[in-house]
C-alpha cells in the first residue's frame, strides 16, 4: 500500500509542477494582465463604479431580491462564491504559503489577485452571456458552455471547445471531492481536535480511525446533507446568512491583532516586498528561499484562495437573477477583492506579527505547522478563546466552502450527464464528508491542488479566446450606462434569451 501510494504521490508531483510552474502561472497571470489591458485597467479606472455596483447596492433591493425560483438574487450569488472561495485557503494556505515561500508570497498573491480581478469579472461575463435554461428552469452556465458555445462556434476550433468543455467539467468533478470536500473537512477536523479536544485520549475504532475524527466527519455529514440535497437555494439562503458574518468577524479580529502589534507592521511590509523577489535570507551556504518558490506559492495559495482564473465560481454566478453580463462580472471583481485583499491580507498579518516567521530572514522558526498557525497566532493574543474562536472560523469557512463546491460539482455533472446525474451526485459528495475527517495523508490535498490546475488551462484558454466578447459586451455598457447612449445591449449569444432579457431592460426591471 505504501509503494501505491508513493508512486501516486511522484506521478501527481510531476503533473502538479507541470500544470502550475511550467504552463499554469505563465497563462494564469498571462490572461489577468491580457484582460486588464484590454479593459483599460477597468479594475482601477472604475474603482468608483464597481464598488458603488456591489458592495455599495448590497442593501438594494434589486440586489437582494429574487423572485424567479430558477435563480439566485445577485447577492446570493455572491454569497455562494464567497461561500466556495473564503476557506481553509484564507486561513491554513496563506500561512503555508508563507511558511513555505517566506513573507515575499503575499506580494505575489496581491499581484495574482490584482489581474486575476478582471480574469474573474471575464470569466462572469462570459458566464452570464453564454448560459442557458435547463429542464427544471434553473440558469445553467460555466467554463463548459463558453467553451463549447463560444470557442466551438469559432471556425476551425467546433472540435477543440467540446473536449476542453468535457475536460473542465472532469476536472471540475474530481476538484469538487479534493478541494471542495475532503481537504476542507480535513482541515476543520484538524482544527477543532487542536482547539477543543486537544488533551482528549480518544479510542481508536479501527486501523486509524479515531472515534473524535469519526465523530466530527458524521455530524459535518448529517449536517451537509440537509444543506445540499436541498439544492441551490437552500445552499444560497445559507450562504447569505452565513459569510457576511463570517468574514466581518474573522476581519474584526485580525485588526485587532493588528493594531496591538501595530509597531512591527512596517517590518512586515518591509519583509513582503523584500522577500518578494528571493533575497537570500541567510548568509554562507544556505540561500534561503528562492524565487521560484516564492512566486509559485504565492499565485498558487492565491488562486487557490480566490479561485480567479479556475473557471468554478462562474457556475454559481450563472445562476444569478442579474439580466446584464457586465453587471455580474463587477461582483467578480469584488469577489476576488474581498476574498484576498481583505480575508487574506488580513490572515497574513496575523501570521507574520505571530513571531513565528523571521522577518529579517523570511524563514520560519523550527517546528512551525502552517495547519495550526493562525489558531496559535489568535491564541498568544486571545488566550484560549482565540484558538476555539479560529477553530470556529475555520468550520464556518470550510464547511461553506464545501457547499458551493457541492453545487459547482452538480453542475459539471450535469453538463455531462444530464440533470438525474446530480441526484446522485449530491449523495456521493455528502457521504465523501466522512473521508475528510479520516484522512491522515496530505495526498488527497496534493491531488487536489492538481486538479485545480488541470481545471484552470482549459478555462482560460476560453476566456482568452473570447476576449472579443468580452470588450464588446464591455463596450457596450459603458456606452449604454455610462454614457447614456441609446444603443441596442449585448446580453446573451441566444437570440430568444437575447430578445426576453433586452425587453426586462426596456421595461426598467434590470
Amino acid at each position: 500500500m505504501e509503494q501505491f501510494i508513493e508512486r501516486i504521490t511522484a506521478v501527481n508531483d510531476a503533473i502538479n509542477t507541470f500544470v502550475w510552474v511550467q504552463v499554469g502561472l505563465v497563462l494564469l497571470i498571462g490572461v489577468g494582465v491580457v484582460m486588464t489591458l484590454l479593459t483599460g485597467f477597468f479594475q482601477v479606472t472604475h474603482i468608483k463604479h464597481w464598488m458603488k455596483k456591489t458592495v455599495g447596492g448590497v442593501f438594494d433591493k434589486r440586489s437582494r431580491s429574487n423572485e424567479d425560483k430558477g435563480s439566485v438574487s445577485q447577492f446570493q450569488a455572491l454569497c455562494t462564491a464567497l461561500a466556495a472561495t473564503i476557506g481553509t485557503g484564507n486561513i491554513a494556505g496563506v500561512s503555508a504559503a508563507i511558511v513555505i515561500g517566506g513573507p515575499g508570497a503575499v506580494f505575489w498573491m496581491w499581484i495574482a489577485a490584482f489581474f486575476g480581478m478582471m480574469t474573474n469579472f471575464s470569466e462572469n461575463v462570459l458566464g452570464i452571456y453564454y448560459r442557458r435554461k435547463n429542464k427544471e428552469g434553473e440558469w445553467s452556465g460555466g467554463a463548459m458552455y463558453y467553451l463549447k458555445d463560444g470557442l466551438g462556434n469559432i471556425k476551425g476550433y467546433e472540435k477543440i471547445g467540446g473536449v476542453l468543455a468535457v475536460l473542465f467539467s472532469l476536472f471540475a468533478i474530481l476538484a469538487s471531492f479534493g478541494i471542495g470536500n475532503m481537504g476542507q473537512v480535513n482541515k476543520i477536523t484538524a482544527n477543532l481536535k487542536s482547539a477543543f479536544f486537544a488533551n482528549v485520549n480518544a479510542p481508536v475504532i479501527y486501523g486509524d480511525i479515531n472515534a473524535v475524527n469519526l465523530t466530527i466527519g458524521i455530524v459535518l455529514m448529517l449536517i451537509a446533507g440537509v444543506i445540499i440535497i436541498g439544492g441551490l437555494q437552500r445552499i444560497a439562503a445559507v450562504a447569505e446568512r452565513v459569510v457576511p458574518f463570517m468574514a466581518v468577524i474573522y476581519v474584526i479580529g485580525a485588526l485587532i491583532i493588528f493594531i496591538l502589534h501595530i509597531k512591527v507592521v512596517p517590518a512586515m511590509f518591509v519583509a513582503i516586498f523584500k522577500f518578494a523577489f528571493g533575497v537570500k535570507a541567510v548568509g554562507g551556504a544556505a540561500t534561503g528561499i528562492m524565487i521560484k518558490t516564492v512566486i509559485t506559492q504565492g499565485c498558487k495559495r492565491g488562486v487557490f484562495s480566490n479561485e480567479a482564473g479556475l473557471g468554478s465560481s462562474v457556475m454559481v454566478h450563472s445562476n444569478s437573477n442579474v439580466v446584464e453580463p457586465i453587471k455580474q462580472g463587477l461582483w467578480g471583481i469584488f469577489e476576488v477583492f474581498a476574498d484576498t485583499f481583505v480575508v487574506c491580507t488580513m490572515t497574513a498579518v496575523v501570521v507574520l506579527s505571530s513571531g513565528a516567521i523571521d522577518l529579517s530572514t523570511g524563514l520560519a522558526a523550527e517546528g512551525v505547522d502552517d495547519a495550526t498557525l493562525v489558531a496559535t497566532a489568535f491564541g498568544n493574543v486571545f488566550g484560549r478563546f482565540g484558538q476555539w474562536f479560529v477553530a470556529i472560523a475555520m468550520l464556518l469557512f470550510a464547511f461553506t466552502t464545501v457547499l458551493g463546491w457541492s453545487h459547482y460539482g452538480s453542475k459539471a455533472v450535469e453538463y455531462l450527464f444530464g440533470i438525474k446525474g446530480t441526484k446522485i451526485y449530491r449523495v456521493i459528495f455528502v457521504l465523501m464528508v466522512v473521508s475528510g475527517s479520516l484522512m491522515t495523508s496530505s495526498l488527497a490535498w496534493d491531488i487536489s491542488d492538481t486538479f485545480n490546475g488541470l481545471m484552470m488551462i482549459p478555462n482560460l484558454i476560453g476566456v482568452i479566446s473570447l476576449s472579443p466578447v468580452v470588450v464588446s459586451i464591455l463596450r457596450n455598457y459603458i456606452a449604454r450606462r455610462l454614457k447614456n447612449e441609446d444603443i441596442e445591449p449585448i446580453i446573451s449569444y441566444d437570440p430568444i434569451i437575447q430578445k426576453e432579457q433586452a425587453e426586462r431592460i426596456k421595461a426598467g426591471e434590470e
